[in-house]
């Protein structure tokens, strides 16, 4: 059985095509620049690297030539042979619990639901539509980066703000990253044989948040109504006083979208360190004696290591804490700075089993009261399975 999993974005394509026999990659690859001068293609396959500047002046374009070069470069013999395509969506709203197949109905919704997140869903509806344009009879699956936080109870997805705002414009917490912390669940449970385990799941990245998940659920998770709360990022500020907005709007003379975006785009660790959203910048600003690298470092690790026994006490201790993503599986003096700082529920790192990146590894040492594992995520690889679940129930 092969499926194809699909990441859209403003203007590019990711994709990865599985074998779900083995759950191999056959392929995957980049469509960049999509609709902009020197758009470019990259696919990897039989251990080769294709990078070539093709325009494309339309996602249309860049799935047509996608699956002209899985056929001509003999991926596949034809496109009968993908069984299925996946999609990730950012944003279901409250509506979606679940992976759903994609029908005309859930279109619409995901077109109703682009106030809440403008920037992705309108390029995954773009991508969505050029798929079911050109494989107008492939089975087509959602998979929805906000439908597993859907288990929170409502004293932890609403806010503290009048209760129309939720009843009559939806606003609440709503989270992301739902698609990674489900496949971290998953994998650790599997591995220990066990479902009913309370996880602590950091997702780590230029983009960061935390989920406390119970026997499978998501009890709780940082990021909020937006991707802006939650823990301090690359370039995002976390949780901040929304009272600063109106005050810069007053100093600088900006309006409300501008503060926002610069809280979106200026902040994090690049505005703390003014050198990068980086990490491994950081480290070596900070490495090199540079005091606002140091400081951005401290930041980030504090923010984190907070929302860590902040939901050490919701689910009422922990079995596990999860390192992932491209920050959480690779930097061994973050994940390090974090442990020593939880030295105070008795977490303790092996440094030496804390030298590993992008594995699968146990890093904690004998005797700690909590394991820490590092778990590389694999959403395009959940997405597969959804479709691949989907096409077993017969839908």
């Amino acid at each position: 059985m092969k499926i194809m999993s699909i990441n859209t974005g403003s203007s590019s394509l990711k994709f990865s095509l599985f074998n779900m026999d083995d759950e191999s990659v056959i392929a995957s690859g980049l469509f960049e620049r999509i609709g902009l001068p020197d758009s470019n293609t990259i696919i990897k396959y039989n251990g080769m690297k294709l990078e070539e500047k093709i325009p494309m002046k339309d996602h249309a374009d860049a799935v047509n030539i996608l699956l002209d070069k899985l056929v001509n470069l003999k991926i596949v013999n034809n496109l009968n042979e993908i069984d299925g395509i996946g999609h990730r969506v950012v944003h279901g709203k409250d509506k979606y619990n679940k992976s759903v197949v994609i029908t005309d109905e859930v279109v619409k919704d995901l077109d109703e639901f682009k106030a809440f997140a403008p920037l992705h869903n309108g390029p995954n509806i773009v991508g969505i539509k050029a798929f079911r344009e050109i494989l107008p009879n492939k089975l087509m699956v959602g998979t929805f980066d906000t439908a597993f936080h859907q288990t929170m109870e409502p004293v932890s997805y609403l806010y503290s703000v009048p209760l129309s705002w939720y009843e009559d414009y939806g606003i609440r917490k709503y989270g992301f990253h739902g698609t990674s912390h489900r496949y971290i669940n998953e994998t650790l449970s599997k591995m220990l044989n066990r479902n009913d385990l309370k996880i602590i799941s950091c997702h780590l990245g230029n983009g960061g948040s935390i989920c406390a998940i119970d026997s499978g659920k998501s009890i709780d998770t940082t990021m909020g109504f937006t991707p802006l709360t939650g823990i301090m990022m690359g370039t995002r500020s976390g949780d901040v006083d929304p009272s600063i907005i109106p005050y810069v709007m007053e100093k600088e003379g900006k309006n409300a979208s501008e503060v926002v975006d610069d809280l979106n785009k200026k902040s994090g660790l690049l505005g703390m360190s003014e050198k990068s959203s980086d990490m491994r910048d950081i480290i070596d600003g900070m490495n090199n004696g540079d005091e606002k690298c140091t400081l951005a470092f401290q930041k980030y690790c504090r923010c984190v290591t907070n929302y860590i026994a902040q939901y050490y006490v919701l689910l009422g201790g922990a079995d596990a804490i999860v390192f992932t993503a491209g920050l959480g599986e690779n930097s061994m003096p973050t994940r390090r700075q974090i442990c020593e700082n939880l030295s105070v529920l008795g977490v303790k790192l092996d440094l030496e089993k804390n030298k590993v990146m992008g594995e699968t590894a146990k890093i904690s040492a004998k005797g700690s009261k909590i394991d820490v594992y590092v778990i590389p995520t694999n959403e395009e690889l959940m997405i597969a399975r959804d479709v691949k679940k989907a096409l077993e129930s017969g839908i």
